[in-house]
């Protein structure tokens, strides 16, 4: 078993390294302070043709699988996690239209028409720069989703009504990360017409400057700040036929055969743990500025100090594991990894993040330091839909009681 990154992969965690270090680190704390978005950052990940990262190369894109983008956002997000987690948005839907769809089965007419759709998306985004949001959480749960999605349930306000030459969407959409800046935002919606639940799911392409599209509410949230996730409208826009970013009824088949998508954006906080516990140990041995070193460091901060390593490791062993299994077909056992990394990430950001707080002191605390930044932003990770911290956790008991209850012979 070598769990070594590959040549190619090495080549591309270096060119994130750099980025997060040299350039999306010295903007973290004033991004953060201002609520303003990273579009330096993003100016960054364009010139080195990350935004492509995820395009297969036959369409002039880096060729990143599932598991290249976790590993280079894990590094991203050690330089700003705000701009790790808006980059997993678009980088997530250049993943649905390419790996993930592959995977998906499609008669021969429907994938022959999706290759031609998402070849003029992958070059628009090589050739333009473009950038893609995802706003997938609406404030209202209309649809089949206590049936056809039974934990959690996936959330369709958005109606889309069929008209000639494309659809009419209506609807509202909160936390719309990348709201003050994307170029499209890749849109979920439920077309308003009779038939299973499931085979009317639409995932829509929708220009920022599209005609009835509009952003409001303000951003000033306790942590991740520079997402700028504002409140998104959507009042009788239109969007041609060619704007499916996936045919009919893919996006919901998607959500519920594929166990791996909730790891895209752990990837995020899988790195933001290991900036919180790196910087933890710069402030205690005179590597951040305004921090001189401890003379001496105690046997309750060096254990405290040897828990987060030990949490760090375990929680990113786990990860990865799950993450090369991404590509297999989705047994129990893999779903169930799946859900146990993901999870595992949730907690651990939290608590490596509170520890390197408590261990570093109440200066610590101060925002000259980023140590509190890190512990906001770590709020996130348990609260993102549409696999939070209770929705993965009930998930994992289900299934678990169900592959019990068939392997005795009691399931009803």
């Amino acid at each position: 078993m070598d769990m070594q990154p590959n040549a190619r992969q090495r080549e591309l965690i270096d060119r994130a390294r750099e980025l997060a270090m040299d350039c999306f680190t010295p903007r973290a704390a004033d991004l953060d302070r201002m609520a303003q978005f990273p579009f330096e950052d993003f100016d960054d990940l364009r010139e080195v043709g990350f935004l492509g990262l995820c395009v297969p190369e036959e369409f002039g894109g880096l060729g990143a699988d599932f598991e290249t983008y976790c590993l280079v956002s894990e590094q991203l997000a050690q330089g700003n996690a705000s701009t790790a987690l808006t980059y997993n948005m678009h980088c997530f839907t250049m993943l649905m239209m390419g790996e993930m769809a592959d995977a998906h089965d499609m008669d021969a007419e429907v994938r022959a028409r999706h290759a031609a759709l998402r070849e003029r998306n992958f070059r628009e985004v090589v050739e333009k720069g473009v950038t893609y949001g995802q706003p997938h959480s609406e404030p209202i749960e209309e649809g089949e989703t206590d049936t056809a999605f039974t934990v959690g349930g996936r959330r369709f306000g958005t109606v889309a009504d069929k008209v000639d030459g494309g659809y009419r969407l209506n609807g509202r959409k909160f936390f719309v990360s990348l709201s003050d800046s994307a170029d499209y935002f890749a849109t979920p919606a439920i077309l308003n017409q009779e038939g299973g639940f499931v085979e009317r799911t639409l995932y829509l392409k929708v220009p920022r400057q599209a005609e009835g599209v509009s952003f409001a509410g303000d951003w000033d949230p306790i942590g991740m700040r520079p997402t700028v996730s504002r409140n998104m409208v959507l009042t009788d826009v239109f969007v041609p036929d060619e704007a499916e970013i996936l045919p009919p009824g893919v996006f919901g088949g998607l959500y519920l055969s594929n166990a791996h998508g909730p790891l895209l954006f752990s990837a995020t906080f899988l790195g933001l743990m290991q900036r919180a516990y790196a910087d933890a140990l710069d402030y205690l041995t005179g590597g951040m500025d305004g921090a001189p070193a401890k003379t001496t460091v105690g046997p309750v901060q060096g254990k405290a100090i040897a828990d987060m390593l030990f949490k760090v490791e375990a929680a990113r062993a786990l990860y990865f594991h799950a993450v090369s299994e991404a590509g297999l077909k989705p047994e129990h056992a893999i779903r169930q990894r799946a859900r146990a990394a993901h999870v595992t990430v949730q907690r651990t950001v939290v608590e490596v993040a509170q520890e390197a707080v408590r261990v570093c002191g109440g200066r610590a605390l101060l925002k000259a330091f980023p140590l509190e930044r890190h512990l906001r932003d770590a709020q996130a990770a348990s609260v993102m839909r549409p696999w939070t911290l209770e929705i993965a956790t009930e998930a994992s008991w289900n299934s678990a009681l169900r592959a019990a209850r068939r392997k005795n012979g009691t399931a009803d």
